[in-house]
C-alpha cells in the first residue's frame, strides 16, 4: 500500500516488507529503517515529520514503531505489549494512534491464510509511546480513520457500512452504506468492502468489487444507502474513479485528491480537474447540439428552396471559386477524457543466484528430453544453470568444481505443480511460509497458484526470488477474473486484464465463470492481445468446459465432471493443446482421491510430513471421519486417470495440480492418482515435469534436465521408473542451483546452513504418561 504525506509531496510505501519514502513524482526511493522485521501499515503524523508503522517478528511478536521521515535517529517502539497490530490511524486532532490488535501467539501459530483472533480489539497508544489502551472489540469493524475537527474514530462495519465511535468505544453512529450492482444470479447488490470518510466529512471513498468510487455524504436525515451500480443515477452525487480497478485507496489531506495503488503504480485522481473536465464536456455538448441543430436547419432550408430541374446553383467543377470550406462551421472540439496521473514505483533488488560449480556424478538421470535416460551420468551445474549432462567422463568438468558422488541415485527435474494453493499469511507477512517449505521438501520446485484471492503472494514470490524466503519458484494468476466484473464489452475486458499484464505482471490469469460465452470470448481476445495465458475452471459444467476449449483458453483446472468421455473429447483436448489439470484430490463426480489417501497412507505418522506441517493443519485433515467413509469401489480415480492417459497418448498436455489439499506430500498423491489407470511411469513423470512446464509456458527454463535450463532437480534414492511411488524417496532437492537436504531443507551447497526453525518444529515431550506404542 502507498500513503501520501499531509502536504502531498511524498509517499510512504512497502516493498518486500520494508517501508520506503519517495518524493513525488520522480524522487529516489529510500528505505526508512534498517530494522530486521516485517514492516507494514505506514501512516504519517499530522505534521508530516513522523511515520508510524506496525512490525512483526515470529520470536517477539508485533509492535507499533515510529521514525522520523528524514531518516535521522533510530525508530522508537511505542507499544509496551506485543501483539499483532494492523490498520493504523493517526488522529488528526490528538497525539493518539489507533490500531486493530490481535493475539500474537495465535497469528504466529495458525497455518493461514485466514487468521482468527488476529483482529480482536480496537486499541490506541500515545504517539509518544506507553500503555496500549483498549477501546472496544472489533465486532465486525475495521479500517479506522479520522477527519478534521472530530476525534471520533471512523470505521467500516461489514454490514452497517461507515460508522464512527468515541475513544471509549461508545455512541456508535452509522453514517453511510454503499453498494454496487447485483452480480448475475444474485438478488442482493455487492456491498462496498471499505468506505473512508473524506477529511472534511463531506464525501466518502468506497471500494466496490475491484473499483473505487467517490460519493457525497448527506449532512441530514438517516444514514442512506447509496448504490453506485450506475453512478449517474445514484441517490446522491457519485463518481467512478477507476477503469482497471485498484487497491489501498486513500484520501489526501485536502480531500480533493484520491490515491490508490495497483501493482507498482500509484494513481492520483484530482477531483477538481475531473470536475473542470465535466464542465468542459457540458459546454461541448451544448455547442455540439447547437452546431448540429444549425446544420439540420440549413439543410432543411436548402431542401425546401431548391429546384430539382434548375442547374444554375450547381458549382462548376473547374471553377477556382470555392467558398464552401470558408463558410462551413467547424464542429466544437471534444475535450479529452480525464485520466488520473500515474507514477510507477520501482525498487531494484538483486536476485538470489548462487556462485560456483558442482558436478553430480554417477546417478541415473531421467532428463525428460523425450524418453532419454542417462545411466551413470555427469551432471554439471554452474551458478543456477545446467551447463552439461552426459555419460560419466563424456563432458568437460569446470576447474575447481565440487564433485558429489550420486551412485545408485536417480535424478529427475524438479516437479511442477500447475494448480497449487499455498495460502500464505496475509496483510502482515511472515518471513517464512511453512507451505513453501513443505512443497520444496517434497521436490516441488515450481508452482502456479490459480486464483490467490489477494495480491499478497506477489510479495511472497519476490521474497523467494530475492532470497529472503525459501521456497519453490512461485507463479500465480493473482485474484481471479470472476462474474462480479460484469464485463460490458471488449474494451472493458482489455482494461480489466491490464491489471495482470501491466501492473501485476502475472503472465497468466484465471477466468472463472466470468459471464456468458460472449463475455468469456472478450476476455480470451484481450488475453491474447496482452500476451496473457488464460486458464479457467469449468464449474462442473461439461458444456462450459467445451466452449472454453473451443474459444482458445489454454488451461482447464479440475477434471471433466463426467466419465467416460468419448474419443471426440479426447481428440479435441489433445489437438487444442489445452493443459488439462484434473486435481483428482478434489475429484468432480465421485469421492475425493484425497479421502482415499488419508484412509490408506497413514500421513499422521509420517515424520517428514509432521516436520513441515503444523499440527493444527495435519490433525484437522487426518482425523476427520470422512477420510474413511467411502467404499473403495466408489472412487473414480481409475476412470478419471484414464482420461488423463488418453489425452497424453493423443499428444495432449496434462498437469499435476495438488490444489493445496496437503502441502508437499499431496503432490505425490495427486500424481499417483493421475497414473492410477496403469499409466507408464515415464509418461507420468513427464506430466509431472516437462508437461507441467509447458502448461505454464515455462518449458524453456524448467521441466527437463538439459543444457541452459535452470538447475531445479530432485535426487531420489529409488528409481521411479520401477515404481512411481518412488517419487517420494527424496534425499536432496536442488532449487535454482542451491542443494538442500530433502529431510530438513538445510542448505548443503554452496553454503552450509540450517533451514531455521518454525514454531511447530520442536522436540516432542518424552516420558509422559500413556500407552507405549
Amino acid at each position: 500500500d502507498a500513503v501520501p504525506s499531509p502536504d502531498g509531496k511524498r509517499i510512504a510505501f512497502t516493498v518486500l516488507n520494508n517501508i520506503y519514502v519517495k518524493d513525488l513524482p520522480d524522487g529516489e526511493a529510500r528505505r526508512l529503517t534498517s530494522l530486521n522485521l516485517t514492516e507494514a501499515f505506514p501512516i504519517w503524523s499530522p505534521d508530516g515529520n513522523w511515520i508510524a508503522f506496525a512490525t512483526w517478528d515470529p520470536a517477539d511478536g508485533g509492535h507499533i514503531y515510529k521514525t522520523r521521515t528524514n531518516g535521522r535517529g533510530n525508530p522508537q517502539q511505542l507499544t509496551n505489549a506485543a501483539g499483532i497490530y494492523q490498520q493504523l490511524a493517526w488522529s488528526k486532532s490528538s497525539d493518539r494512534i489507533v490500531a486493530i490488535r490481535g493475539v500474537a501467539r495465535v497469528y504466529n501459530e495458525y497455518p493461514g491464510p485466514g487468521l482468527p483472533f488476529s483482529a480482536e480489539d480496537i486499541v490506541w497508544v500515545s504517539s509518544n509511546g506507553g500503555d496500549v489502551n483498549y477501546i472496544s472489540g472489533t465486532d465486525g469493524r475495521r479500517n479506522p480513520h479520522f477527519i478534521f475537527g472530530d476525534d471520533r474514530i471512523y470505521m467500516n462495519h461489514f454490514t452497517n457500512g461507515l460508522i464512527s465511535i468515541r475513544f471509549d468505544g461508545t455512541d456508535e453512529k452509522v453514517h453511510l452504506a454503499v453498494t454496487g450492482s447485483s452480480p448475475p444470479g444474485q438478488t442482493q447488490p455487492t456491498r462496498a468492502s471499505s468506505i473512508y470518510m473524506a477529511p472534511r466529512g463531506d464525501q466518502a471513498l468506497a471500494e466496490v468489487g475491484s473499483d473505487i468510487y467517490v460519493v457525497t455524504v448527506p449532512r441530514i436525515g438517516d444514514a442512506p444507502t447509496i448504490n453506485v451500480g450506475n453512478p449517474d443515477n445514484a441517490a446522491f452525487p457519485a463518481r467512478k474513479l477507476t477503469d482497471i480497478g485498484g487497491q489501498f485507496s486513500t484520501w489526501d489531506w485536502t480531500g480533493r485528491n484520491v490515491h490508490w495503488s495497483i501493482g507498482n503504480a500509484l494513481l492520483t485522481f484530482n477531483l477538481d480537474d475531473a470536475e473542470a473536465r465535466d464542465r468542459e464536456q457540458e459546454k461541448y455538448d451544448r455547442e455540439k447540439k447547437a452546431a448540429d441543430d444549425a446544420k439540420k436547419k440549413a439543410e432543411k432550408e436548402a431542401e425546401d428552396s431548391g429546384d430539382e430541374g434548375d442547374d444554375s446553383n450547381q458549382s462548376d467543377p473547374d471553377s477556382d471559386d470555392d467558398t464552401e470550406s470558408e463558410d462551413k462551421d467547424e464542429d466544437p472540439k471534444r475535450p479529452e477524457d480525464y485520466k488520473p496521473t500515474e507514477v510507477r514505483i520501482e525498487i531494484m533488488l538483486k536476485r538470489d543466484i548462487p556462485e560456483g560449480a558442482i558436478v553430480l556424478r554417477g546417478a541415473r538421470v531421467i532428463t525428460m528430453n523425450g524418453y532419454e535416460v542417462i545411466e551413470n551420468a555427469d551432471l554439471v551445474i554452474q551458478n543456477n544453470r545446467i551447463t552439461a549432462v552426459g555419460a560419466r567422463g563424456s563432458v568437460e568438468l569446470p576447474a575447481g568444481a565440487s564433485v558429489r558422488e550420486m551412485s545408485g541415485k536417480t535424478i529427475v527435474p524438479g516437479f511442477v505443480d500447475t494448480h497449487a494453493h499455498v495460502r500464505p499469511a496475509r496483510n502482515i507477512h511472515q518471513p517464512q511460509i511453512w507451505t513453501f517449505l513443505a512443497n520444496l521438501a517434497y521436490g516441488v520446485t515450481t508452482i502456479r497458484d490459480p486464483q490467490t484471492g489477494t495480491t499478497d503472494l506477489l510479495t511472497y514470490a519476490d521474497m523467494v526470488t530475492n532470497g529472503l524466503a525459501l521456497g519453490p519458484r512461485i507463479y500465480q494468476t493473482g485474484p481471479g477474473v470472476f462474474w462480479n466484473e460484469q464485463i460490458r464489452d471488449l474494451d472493458h475486458a482489455r482494461n480489466i486484464l491490464k491489471r495482470y499484464s501491466s501492473y501485476y505482471d502475472t503472465k497468466t490469469i484465471k477466468m472463472y465463470v466470468a459471464g456468458n460465452r460472449e463475455q468469456r470470448q472478450w476476455i480470451m481476445m484481450a488475453a491474447k492481445e496482452q500476451n496473457l495465458m488464460p486458464t479457467t475452471e469449468g464449474s462442473l459444467d461439461m458444456k462450459l468446459n467445451m466452449t472454453m476449449l473451443l474459444d482458445g483458453y489454454s488451461g482447464q483446472e479440475h477434471n471433466y465432471p463426467i466419465t467416460p468421455v468419448f474419443s471426440d473429447v479426447i481428440k479435441v483436448t489433445a489437438e487444442a493443446k489445452m493443459a488439462y489439470t484434473p486435481t483428482l484430490l478434489v475429484t468432480y463426480g465421485g469421492p475425493w482421491a484425497e479421502n482415499y489417501f488419508y484412509a490408506h497412507e497413514d500421513p499422521s505418522n509420517d515424520m517428514k510430513l509432521l516436520n513441515f506441517t503444523p499440527p493444527y493443519d495435519i490433525e484437522g485433515k487426518t482425523r476427520r471421519r470422512s477420510a474413511g467413509w467411502f467404499h473403495p469401489d466408489e472412487y473414480v480415480m481409475d476412470r478419471q486417470s484414464r482420461t488423463v492417459k488418453q489425452i497424453y497418448e493423443a499428444g495432449g498436455i496434462n498437469g499435476v495440480g495438488s490444489h493445496g489439499q496437503l502441502q508437499g506430500l499431496g503432490y505425490h498423491w495427486e500424481l499417483w492418482a493421475m497414473a492410477w489407470d496403469d499409466m507408464d511411469p515415464h509418461a507420468a513423470l513427464r506430466i509431472a515435469t516437462i508437461q507441467g512446464a509447458e502448461a505454464l509456458g515455462l518449458h524453456k527454463d524448467v521441466g527437463s534436465i538439459e543444457v541452459g535450463k535452470l538447475a531445479d532437480l530432485v535426487i531420489l534414492s529409488e528409481n521411479p521408473l520401477d515404481d512411481l511411488r518412488n517419487t517420494n524417496t527424496i534425499e536432496q532437492v536442488m532449487i535454482n542451483g542451491r542443494l538442500f537436504s530433502g529431510d530438513t531443507l538445510a542448505e548443503e551447497w554452496p553454503r552450509n546452513r540450517p533451514a531455521g526453525t518454525l514454531w511447530f518444529q520442536h522436540d516432542k515431550p518424552e516420558g509422559i504418561p500413556g500407552l507405549d506404542r
